[in-house]
């Protein structure tokens, strides 16, 4: 044996005796793990821990369960695979489902489009592993080295989910370290990961008999029913969790505070954080626009003559449902989308019991207390008014709410009257019905317990207000380091450590900034939200500008004519 052979083997030999006593260790009971610690920012994570057993096979369309026991002890230092991803979405100039709703004529098999133009890449390509499997319910735990066993008490914890449309995303995207550091290294993160698309928010009759309904969203309850049983390994305090996400991540904390008719026992989280709420339209399991969208799947998946149509679906190869999946979410208008959370109706057994605008107006809901964020024009990103349905807002609007009656057109149109061009009034639409009326509705469900922000840093657009949470994401992802970054370490640190403060008070007031004002609580009454933007003029010269404000009476009065028309639209 050579002597660079002898000289590796000693060293190993060395790392084994040595090192090993002091690398991090938890013993879930299930499994062991070990994870590792950056020695740049003293931050131990541990990546890709199984929080689910495998949801293949015959736990395809159904609830998660616990992970098996495994033997000797588990590398937690790499990335774990992500679900499976969807990159294409609305690529149609009208919504095939306004033509289709009164004839059963349609054919499901004709539901295909080739994926081109329409990218996702936006929400999700974020320096993410480009490893996709039907295998994926993971999560990561990132905490302060010198927490665990040193301190006299446990810290708080802050769950992210991560968003992408319910189509797309990963736990690999967001490092849990630059929230640790934002917060002094005053808290645990915990970043999860759920089933997308087709595989996590398949609905129709069929899975409602032989299966489970928005099991991504169960899987997301799940890994919070993990953090309770697990979390103070790691030095986290159960009893001080707080749910966050941004996009679909916050619609996702809007479903999770509306589950199980705002009664989830026991409680899995004291407070939540919900950023740019994303908020698609959510029928009913078995209303047409579902039931068709099975029958489409199980016709294009051969399993149309099948006895049990689902148990044939859960047969089939996960490559050839992604197949299936991609082209279903390319034959949609944009803005719309094939999958998401759909009401599952009354019932012990049922996790979204009512739509989820009602759920909120009933004051349904889970937490103690909430903190809503978006973005100035959240709708740019979704629409495409070059379009011949763009000529005017409400022509727009019957495509996205394809139930919508007609007579509902001059009302719209007089709601947007005073917005500006034709193009304004269908962004501030989309915008409004799936991100800010349901932000508002999450702030008024919490009476004297919300709080209200508006990111506008320009341009405003949706998303913008991620690399400002999580820095990491310019430096992984150069192409986000956009001209529009606002580079100022005041303003960064005004915003994004009053998340941090309020996951570990409640309060985002208890951050330490020279710039922000009280932050008040909104109400109907006193409905005043923060807003973070900058000065005018040159980049040199530009400074933080930060301010408290009234929201716009015009938008809630649009606000509550959505909300009249719930039934209608999916909320």
């Amino acid at each position: 044996m050579g002597l660079f052979k002898l000289s590796f083997l000693a060293a190993v030999l060395l790392n084994s005796a040595f090192g090993a006593p002091s690398a991090p260790m938890v013993d879930l009971g299930y499994a062991k793990y070990q994870g590792s610690v950056d020695p740049a920012t003293n931050i131990t994570s541990f990546l890709g821990v199984r929080y689910a057993a495998s949801p293949t096979g015959n736990g395809r369309f159904r609830a998660p369960k616990a992970p098996a026991s495994v033997s000797g002890v588990q590398q937690a230092t790499m990335q774990p695979p992500r679900c499976w991803q969807i990159e294409v979405a609305g690529l149609l100039s009208t919504n095939p489902f306004r033509e289709n709703q009164t004839t059963s004529s349609s054919n499901p098999s004709q539901l295909s489009a080739t994926p081109s133009q329409r990218s996702l890449e936006h929400l999700h390509k974020r320096g993410a592993t480009n490893v996709s499997d039907e295998d994926c319910l993971f999560l990561s735990v990132y905490y302060p080295s010198n927490s665990v066993g040193t301190t006299p008490y446990k810290l708080p914890v802050v769950v992210w989910i991560h968003g992408g449309g319910y189509l797309a995303g990963s736990s690999s995207q967001f490092r849990g370290s630059d929230l640790i550091e934002e917060s002094d290294e005053d808290i645990v993160v915990v970043v999860i990961q759920y089933r997308l698309a087709l595989l996590g928010f398949l609905a129709g009759t069929e899975v409602k008999a032989n299966g489970n309904l928005n099991v991504a969203l169960l899987d997301q309850q799940f890994a919070l029913r993990w953090v309770q049983k697990y979390i103070s390994q790691f030095g986290g305090d159960p009893d001080h969790v707080t749910i966050w996400g941004e996009s679909a991540g916050g619609g996702a904390i809007l479903q999770q505070v509306i589950a199980n008719g705002g009664k989830t026992n026991p409680p899995l989280f004291k407070y939540a954080i919900a950023s740019s709420p994303f908020t698609p339209s959510q029928y009913r399991y078995d209303e047409h626009i579902p039931q068709f969208i099975y029958d489409s799947v199980v016709s294009q998946a051969n399993c149309t003559n099948a006895n049990d149509t689902l148990e044939c679906l859960r047969q089939v190869p996960a490559t050839v449902l992604h197949t299936i999946d991609v082209e279903l979410n390319a034959y949609t208008f944009p803005g719309v989308y094939a999958f998401g959370p759909v009401v599952e109706g009354p019932g012990p057994d049922s996790l979204i019991q009512e739509g989820p605008i009602q759920a909120l107006n009933a004051g349904k809901v889970n937490g103690k207390s909430l903190l809503t964020v978006a973005t100035a024009f959240e709708g740019w990103l979704f629409v495409n008014t070059s379009f011949p349905v763009a000529t005017s807002v409400s022509r727009y609007a019957f495509q996205v709410f394809p139930n919508l009656p007609l007579e509902y057109g001059p009302r719209i149109e007089s709601l947007y009257a005073h917005v500006g061009s034709t193009a304004d009034k269908i962004i501030a639409l989309y915008g409004e019905t799936v991100f800010d009326c349901p932000a508002y509705g999450l702030a008024q469900a919490f009476p004297g317990s919300a709080y209200r922000g508006v990111f506008a840093i320009p341009p405003g657009h949706h998303g913008t207000d991620l690399q400002y949470y999580f820095p990491s994401l310019v430096v992984d992802v150069p192409v986000l380091n956009y001209p529009e970054f606002f580079n100022n370490t005041v303003f960064i640190d005004a915003f994004a450590k009053g998340f941090t403060a309020y996951v570990s008070s409640g309060n985002p007031n208890n951050a330490v900034s020279t710039v922000t004002p009280h932050w008040r609580k909104w109400s109907t009454r006193s409905p005043i939200e923060m807003v973070f933007n900058r000065t005018d003029g040159p980049v040199s010269g530009q400074r933080p500008f930060i301010h408290a404000r009234e929201t716009d009476k015009q938008v809630l009065e649009r606000c509550r004519f959505w909300a009249s028309v719930g039934a209608y639209i999916g909320q």
